[in-house]
């Protein structure tokens, strides 16, 4: 099977410096990046232990940072000089909310994000609209959990740019 949707794809450009936005979007957010929240969560006896773990992670948003990918570390071996991150982010907690009505919403949870800085110094940050991936699912009830996914995301970066979309 095949399916065709749209794509809502969010951009916040912002006069901040790369090294700002990035401070502000990590700071804003929790890191499981070196598998910690794997190891706690196979501790966990119970639903509310795992709850407590999961929360421990969390930060301000809500949000863990699960991989950071530093695109310049490998840009420079072609001569691009570049500044550019993609983040893997979510939280089991929040995913659990989509994933409940249709586990192929776990293909968008957790999401990708990138800060990078243009050809023109300009920084942006993007995403592509969480419940706009899962539109395909065709689940109305998904499609409400997703969307509070996607205004949590769109406050994260307004907080770490300065900027609306």
């Amino acid at each position: 099977m095949i399916t065709t949707f749209t794509v809502q794809h969010y951009e916040h450009a912002t006069d901040r410096s790369f090294e700002e936005v990035v401070a502000a979007f990590e700071s804003s957010t929790g890191s499981v990046e070196k598998g910690e929240l794997n190891a706690a969560i196979r501790e966990a006896k119970s639903l509310s232990e795992f709850e407590a773990k999961v929360r421990a992670f969390e930060s301000e948003s809500g949000f863990m940072r699960f991989m950071t990918a530093d695109h310049a570390g490998w840009l420079r071996h072609f001569g691009v000089k570049a500044k550019a991150w993609t983040y893997a982010l979510g939280n089991p907690l929040i995913a659990w909310t989509m994933l409940k009505y249709d586990l192929g919403a776990g293909l968008n949870v957790p999401v990708r994000l990138m800060i990078y800085e243009d050809s023109s110094n300009k920084v942006r940050l993007v995403y592509d609209l969480p419940s706009s991936l899962m539109t395909g699912l065709g689940n109305e009830e998904l499609m409400v959990s997703a969307q509070k996914l996607d205004e949590k995301l769109r406050l994260l970066a307004e907080r770490s740019t300065a900027a609306a979309a």
